[in-house]
């Protein structure tokens, strides 16, 4: 049995800062995952994947942003239970929850925080016929490693933020980049949509809208694609056709937790805690849903930081926290002084 302040399910970017928000306030914290290692998708799908809204980084890859989040909460030490998934969830008595894995690992805790981001997905694939049969042989629905596509002829197809980044990415990269959509407007950041018009202007890149794939060409491998471009097909010659629609989420187990759902995202209270409708149970981060909700990891950091606070009320009713400022508080650990405590939160960031 693994004993816990806050047992959170999903060691993705919005779990991993939940521990250090929960460090500040000295409650311990536990995660689980189904994936072998902590980071969620920014490890396991895009860790070479930039992004832009993180604060004080103009620019940094998904895989590092784990990386500095793993170096933060360190000297809070968290625990894991990894490559296993939750799958049942029961109230045992007034204080705490049970939660069980697939591999029948146990946990005790008075909160359980579930930042579970998509849950299980699969990606969005297009209705093309013969689709599967290049699947690993020119088409692949996930970049994880930028560098495979050096010097190649790309072909990426979709109409959100996705597409655009990897077109501005691979840009630098690929031999030839083409972007297809089959509307000509954007789904993405405007940010993202002009400098992609900018890289067309310039004949770094290819943009066709409105056209769509239709077909794919080859033997053993993908040599290339029709495409329909206002009304007229063609053929473009291609190393990789790479169709980024998106990913179909599934909540899995935590469905059926008596939790309320709206559109397969779990509902919370964002008044206030980010509490779901089972008192002591959190949803933060991609996996929640409330009125104005945006899919932003820096959204998920926001909500990690006002449930931790929800979370000490609730563990301490009878203790008052007096919220100060980190430059003033410091990084104290769990079983050491200030200094100490200081001291290892600066030599774990370097």
């Amino acid at each position: 049995m693994i004993k816990t302040d806050i047992l959170i399910i999903g060691a993705g970017p919005t779990g991993l800062f939940a521990v250090f928000e929960a460090g500040l306030l000295k409650l311990k914290c536990h995660l689980i995952d189904s994936l072998p290692m902590p980071g969620g998708q920014c490890a396991e799908i895009y860790p070479k994947k930039p992004i832009y809204d993180i604060p004080s980084h103009p620019e940094i890859l998904a895989g590092d942003l784990v990386k500095n989040l793993e170096k933060q909460i360190a000297p809070f030490q968290p625990t894991y239970t990894l490559g296993e998934s939750a799958i049942s969830l029961v109230k045992v008595d007034n204080n705490n929850f049970l939660v069980t894995t697939n591999k029948g690992t146990q946990h005790l805790a008075p909160i359980v925080v579930i930042a579970g981001g998509l849950g299980t997905f699969e990606p969005r694939k297009p209705p093309i016929e013969g689709l599967k049969n290049f699947e690993g042989k020119g088409v692949n629905y996930i970049i994880k490693d930028p560098e495979v596509y050096h010097n190649k002829k790309v072909i990426i197809a979709g109409g959100g933020d996705s597409a655009l980044d990897w077109t501005i990415f691979l840009e630098n990269i690929a031999a030839s980049v083409t972007l297809i959509h089959r509307r000509n407007e954007f789904r993405g950041a405007l940010d993202s949509v002009e400098k992609v018009q900018q890289l067309k202007n310039k004949g770094r890149i290819q943009l066709l809208t409105p056209a769509e794939v239709i077909a794919l060409e080859g033997d053993d491998f993908l040599d290339s694609v029709i495409v329909n471009h206002l009304g007229d097909s063609k053929s473009i010659e291609c190393d990789s056709f790479i169709p980024l629609f998106g990913l179909t989420p599934k909540l899995g187990p935590i469905a059926n937790w008596g939790l309320e759902i709206k559109k397969n995202a779990i509902l919370v209270d964002n008044s206030l805690d980010y509490q779901t409708n089972i008192p002591g149970v959190y949803a933060i981060g991609d996996v929640n849903t409330y009125p104005g909700k945006l899919k932003l990891i820096l959204c998920g950091f926001h909500e990690a930081t006002l449930m931790c606070q929800s979370a000490f009320k609730r563990i301490h009713p009878d203790r008052k926290n007096v919220l100060k400022y980190t430059t003033v508080s410091g990084v104290a650990g769990f079983d050491g002084s200030l200094k100490e405590a200081s001291k290892s939160f600066i030599k774990a960031i370097k």
